[in-house]
């Protein structure tokens, strides 16, 4: 009777054991455990990831992300507030106590409608003073438009979160695409901004606020840079141990096939193809589709870039930068690739990985 009762209890917490046990549910685990049944199979010394990771770095300190606009003159703001048409009701609206703290999604708003408002008021200006002060203004809001796009985007606070590096891995073997709203949101985003830079007013900022939130509630970007130092530091450490192998005594004699070999291809599409290459690929998408985004939304802004940020753009985001994380993933999966096929082709089995 009382094993009866204690049977419900006893289940599941059978059953959350089993699941710890299975090193292939989570990244780190199960690169740890690839590596040492690597080194296993193979018959060479262990070899570990190495530690620290491949170099990453959170964003920019937001001060330093921040680019300061330009103030119209005091002056210029009372006098244009004093004419008769909407733009003083804009100009109003900055001077208020509100506007002198406002977000920079609403800043951008702000200089948006400040230059749509003075362009429609400028044929009701008759005096020619007027005129001139109110067409320099507008000609300085259009030029440092780019500088309130750039802080309603990579100034946001928001956008720390996302790029966060204390949330560990990308999924392993996750449900759907966990980062296809933050992709479409991307897409949006970057046709606004290259609307914007190009000197179109009528981009839609509607759901740049639902962007943001979503921003704030994520951190999927700082997930896939994160797996990337892992994959790299993962699979160099198992060239390394293929590479033993390699110098050491070959897999088959004559280039034919023996137990060893059976044993070492098994794991190969078992463990590698079956188990690690899964979550290499969704990595690579999620790569090929949110940080390839987020690429895109910094290579529209170059000219606003600084070198501080532009070394961490070429770092986190650029495919192809020197010193991209992502470039030398690349190179990482292509060594690994070209010693697991060096491998197995000692024994006619090599495959087109």
């Amino acid at each position: 009777m009382n094993g009866a009762r204690l049977l419900p209890w006893l289940v599941p917490g059978l059953c959350v054991l089993l699941a710890a046990c299975d090193p292939f549910t989570e990244a780190r685990p199960m690169m740890d455990e690839y590596l040492e049944r690597l080194g296993r199979v193979l018959d060479t010394p262990a070899v570990s990831l190495a530690a620290p990771l491949p170099a990453a770095s959170p964003l920019p300190r937001r001060r330093d992300r921040i680019r300061e606009l330009p103030e119209l003159d005091m002056g210029v703001l009372d006098f244009l507030s004093l004419y008769g048409c909407e733009l003083q009701f804009v100009v109003g609206e900055k001077n208020s106590v509100m506007g002198r703290v406002m977000q920079p999604i609403n800043r951008l708003r702000y200089e948006i409608r400040f230059i749509k408002t003075g362009e429609d008021c400028l044929p009701e200006v008759e005096e020619a003073s007027v005129q001139d002060v109110l067409e320099a203004a507008i000609a300085s809001k259009r030029d440092s438009l780019p500088l309130a796009v750039w802080n309603a985007t990579w100034g946001t606070r928001e956008i720390e979160q996302l790029f966060t590096l204390t949330k560990g891995y990308y999924p392993v073997a996750a449900e759907g695409n966990p980062v296809s709203d933050l992709v479409l949101d991307l897409e949006h985003l970057n046709v606004v901004v290259e609307k914007l830079l190009r000197g179109d007013l009528s981009a839609d900022l509607q759901g740049l606020g639902a962007i943001h939130q979503r921003w704030q509630a994520e951190y999927r970007a700082g997930q896939i840079i994160n797996s990337a130092r892992l994959l790299i530091a993962a699979l160099d450490a198992g060239t390394e141990i293929i590479a033993g192998r390699l110098s050491d005594r070959p897999l088959c004699l004559n280039g034919k096939p023996n137990n060893q070999s059976s044993i070492v291809r098994n794991f190969f599409f078992n463990i590698y193809i079956g188990r690690v290459q899964p979550w290499m690929s969704d990595v690579s998408r999620a790569r090929d589709s949110l940080i390839a985004g987020f690429a895109r939304l910094g290579e529209l802004q170059e000219d606003v870039m600084d070198n501080g940020f532009r070394g961490w753009y070429q770092r986190h985001l650029s495919a192809d930068a020197p010193g991209s994380l992502w470039r030398q993933l690349d190179e990482a999966i292509q060594r690994h690739t070209e010693h697991w096929q060096e491998l197995l082709g000692q024994c006619g089995l090599r495959p087109g990985v």
